[in-house]
């Protein structure tokens, strides 16, 4: 199992036709999270002519846009399907639009609503976040350099090391390689690895995959 999200908020800004589109992103998981990242912003916004927002969730898999007053379609559609095409979830996108006065017709009207959720989008911090288990080794040092050649063949998350008596290392790795990993561990060190998982979740593995 795996999605993409988002690590952090993201902030970007243009103008078209003297109407200004600032873009933002939020990372959220609920439906209020999202509803207080867009009141948020209106907060902050409160001049603006236009607020648009869309949010997609995983949980019950929610998706929910506005146009906020602009021609039906025009707006939150755009908005919601630059995140649907980028196969974002758990986030939230509000555009804010100061209007210049003059008119940007409809096909202008989603051109920039669009371009300001992709800019925004490619500003982001984009996590592939999959599902994942912590696994402990515990190995002698003379297994430490085969061990180290075999891991970024199953692209794990290394997230400590500690080299006392014995080397011990903090991996995260996923779920569906952790088994062949695992054999090829026991049977390069005749098991003489000692190996612990945790509990599974998720990571985000953009760094090795």
């Amino acid at each position: 199992m795996e999605y993409f999200t988002i690590g952090a908020p993201a902030q970007t800004s243009f103008t078209e036709k003297r109407s200004e589109f600032i873009g933002y992103l939020c990372p959220v998981t609920t439906n209020d999270e999202a509803v207080d990242f867009i009141q948020s912003v209106k907060a902050d916004h409160r001049k603006a002519k236009h607020h648009v927002y869309a949010y997609i969730l995983r949980d019950s898999n929610i998706t929910r846009y506005s146009d906020d007053g602009e021609p039906q379609g025009t707006a939150g559609v755009p908005v919601l399907e630059v995140l649907q095409k980028r196969g974002l979830t758990d986030l939230c996108c509000v555009v804010v639009r100061y209007f210049g006065g003059i008119l940007l017709g409809g096909g202008g009207l989603v051109r920039a609503y669009s371009h300001s959720a992709s800019l925004t989008c490619d500003a982001a911090q984009i996590q592939h976040m999959c599902g994942s288990i912590p696994l402990t080794l515990q190995m002698d040092y003379t297994l430490y350099g085969k061990v180290t050649n075999v891991l970024p063949k199953y692209g794990v998350l290394e997230l400590s090391s500690d080299f006392g008596t014995d080397v011990m290392l903090e991996l995260q790795v996923r779920e569906e390689v952790i088994s062949d990993l695992k054999a090829e561990l026991t049977e390069l060190s005749a098991g003489r690895i000692v190996m612990e998982e945790g509990a599974a979740g998720f990571a985000d593995f953009a760094s090795v995959l």
